[in-house]
């Protein structure tokens, strides 16, 4: 009897020793079979575009959905049953589009949009930050002399310029940590942050356009001291900046008379340009800031 008793406990015992590790075994190969469903479902990455209603932001939309049967893309603005340009895209691509409202001076916007974008997808594969104001009528002019500088502009700038976009990334982190290159053609990640030459310290020479300078300056320094940290956690994500030269929009429309003849690009052409800069991203790029023809700017 004693003999029985010892066995039976013993085998009790056995079985509650193996039951956790039989559950995380099972669990285990539960989400291994997950991830491996997620990586087929998502083949062609998930792409984000934040600032998308028209201008550069609405052509990388359209072109990362024209470049590949593949892939799916987010693309937010601010009032989106006002972008007639994102509606036509999605009647063509009802299933690989999607467009969410965000306003990047409202962070409870960001945080929806991150959860509406975890619940869906799980994970992100490319950021473009591609929101921006110049000037706005009545309300903001490029300054010629200090004489015009207001804080309103200058506060106003900053916030759609340099702020908005790094909260973006903030909320956008552990999507992009979840998904690195799985799904695309690189290794990692990418944040592309569109910025400008006139953003560049080193690059001054003209002076001016205060408010639209810094809020451009202060976009690279934020972006550069966010990868520094991508890199010493080693998260599969790098980040870099990009200026799309003097291209053809609504924001660039009422600065264009002096532009140099052959330097006034098309919408096309620049982000073309850019998205193979992004698409030929290496680990080694973390932090760089690019030109449209892949040089580098100096700070």
């Amino acid at each position: 009897m004693k003999l029985l008793a010892f066995t039976k406990h013993a085998s009790m015992a056995i079985s509650r020793c193996l039951r956790p590790a039989l559950s995380t075994t099972i669990r285990s190969s539960s989400s291994s079979s997950s991830t491996s469903s997620d990586a087929v479902k998502w083949e062609g990455g998930i792409s984000m575009v934040q600032g998308c209603s028209r201008g550069i932001g609405l052509e990388f939309v359209k072109q990362l959905l024209q470049k590949s049967e593949k892939g799916h893309v987010i693309a937010t603005c601010r009032k989106p049953n006002e972008a007639s340009g994102l509606l036509s895209l999605k009647n063509m691509f009802a299933q690989r589009l999607s467009i969410l409202p965000m306003d990047v001076t409202d962070e409870s916007t960001i945080e929806a949009s991150a959860k509406s974008i975890k619940d869906r997808y799980g994970s992100l594969n490319l950021l473009v930050n591609a929101s921006g104001i110049l000037s706005i009528p009545d309300v903001l002019q490029p300054e010629t002399t200090l004489l015009k500088v207001e804080k309103s502009s200058l506060l106003l700038t900053y916030e759609i310029n340099a702020v908005g976009p790094i909260l973006v990334i903030k909320h956008m982190w552990p999507l992009l940590k979840a998904g690195g290159g799985t799904g695309t053609d690189r290794d990692v990640a990418v944040v592309a942050n569109i910025s400008a030459r006139v953003g560049s310290i080193g690059d001054n020479r003209l002076g001016g356009w205060h408010s639209y300078r810094s809020s451009k300056a202060a976009l690279n320094q934020l972006t550069k001291t966010v990868s520094v940290e991508f890199a010493r956690r080693k998260d599969p994500v790098i980040c870099i900046l990009l200026h799309p030269g003097t291209v053809d929009t609504d924001l660039s429309k009422p600065f264009q008379r002096n532009v140099p003849e052959g330097k006034l690009f098309t919408k096309e052409y620049s982000v073309q340009k850019l998205l193979g800069i992004i698409d030929h991203a290496k680990i080694q790029d973390n932090g760089k800031f690019f030109a449209w023809d892949g040089q580098e700017i100096p700070w």
